[in-house]
């Protein structure tokens, strides 16, 4: 309890620094390690040390230890929308706004809002909420992270549908890690404190396998000390490095090579806090009267894709793509270029080999690093 109380006296001191909302995000592995329950415990502190706080929106999903924690704190009614023939509850976003508590409980970070209200997504919602100058703190895990998407993915076998950029965790003050080890979370499972009976043993045979639990782990601690290093970094200049990093991401057409060098360049953005652009080279072969349908809605999603997670969309027509990439990259002074790696049968290797060479010899002479990405 002593810890929790220090815990909480951090974000009390941050709090005070600044007029713009300071923001707290709970990290977990997976569903029920205790994110919306540890947001509640912090929410009773708060009020015990007479800070306004109040619940914006929380989750439950049921869970008895979650609800008993509910009492005695000040709840902001949610808005009712009828969507559908059905009525649903959504977090008021002015209602908050208006009553402009010192601190707000949002859950859910991750999740989608109903058609017709002012965001899209409830992260969207945060921001706002923090530009108004109110603090708030939230909960996400790991899987909804929009940069270790593909990572959970190929652990577990399951994608997130609702995710958040990794520019919106990288704006927190603070990242707390609730952290449980594969025993004790596969024992909460069991006594049913995550999902309720008829659930446990599909989620024991799937998702909450011994190995890809150890795994999540991992990954969630990694993350973690990723964004402390950087808060480190940030916060105390001179005893690190300076890196002077800028990324440029080359898409092409192509869906799922342009989403992964996307969301694999904002990852090394994000761990050196450093700007980064995406250049899309048209060729006259791609102009828009002779491009697919599908390939014009597979560009405009990912430009929409690497626009949320904090990149800079440039669009250059050309029918020289490396010409146009080096232009782009000594324009912006670039350190780094990142492109995909080719797909090639023979007749496109022999095809596309001089563009390549012609890449690689105008970055090397203009000291720029090239990545190429799996």
């Amino acid at each position: 309890m002593i810890e929790k109380e220090q815990n909480v006296q951090h974000f009390l001191d941050l709090i005070k620094k600044s007029r713009r909302g300071k923001f707290k995000v709970y990290i977990g592995m997976s569903a029920g390690v205790g994110k919306t329950y540890r947001m509640l415990q912090e929410a009773h502190i708060l009020l015990r040390n007479g800070i306004d706080v109040k619940l914006g929106y929380i989750e439950t999903h049921g869970r008895n230890e979650v609800e008993e924690l509910l009492t005695g704190l000040p709840v902001i009614p949610r808005r009712k929308i009828f969507y559908k023939s059905r009525e649903i509850e959504e977090m008021d976003l002015q209602a908050i706004l208006n009553l402009r508590p010192e601190v707000v409980i949002i859950d859910e970070l991750a999740h989608t809002n109903i058609p017709g209200s002012k965001n899209e997504k409830r992260w969207q919602d945060v921001l706002d909420v923090i530009s108004a100058g109110i603090n708030v703190i939230s909960a996400i895990n790991i899987q909804h992270i929009e940069g270790l998407n593909e990572d959970v993915k190929k652990i577990s076998g399951i994608e997130a549908k609702e995710r958040i950029p990794d520019k919106v965790l990288a704006l927190a003050d603070e990242v707390v890690n609730i952290d449980l080890t594969a025993d004790e979370l596969i024992t909460r499972l069991k006594e049913g404190k995550i999902y309720t009976k008829d659930k446990i043993e599909k989620a024991l045979s799937n998702f909450f396998r011994t190995e890809n639990i150890l795994q999540l782990r991992q990954l969630a601690l990694k993350e973690v000390a990723s964004q402390v290093e950087r808060k480190v970094e940030r916060e105390i200049p001179g005893n690190f490095p300076q890196y002077r990093e800028r990324f440029l991401a080359c898409i092409s057409t192509n869906e799922i090579t342009a989403r992964n060098v996307i969301r694999k360049t904002a990852r090394l953005a994000n761990f050196y806090s450093s700007k980064w652009y995406v250049v899309y080279v048209q060729t006259p072969r791609e102009n828009s009267d002779k491009i697919a349908l599908a390939k014009q809605r597979y560009l405009i999603n990912n430009f929409k894709l690497a626009t949320e997670m904090g990149a800079e969309i440039i669009k250059v027509k050309s029918d020289g793509i490396a010409k146009a990439i080096i232009e782009q990259a000594i324009e912006r002074e670039i350190s780094t270029v990142c492109i995909g790696r080719p797909h090639f049968n023979l007749l496109k290797l022999i095809l596309a080999t001089n563009t390549f060479n012609e890449l690689l010899k105008r970055l090397s002479s203009n000291k720029i690093d090239l990545v190429i990405l799996s």
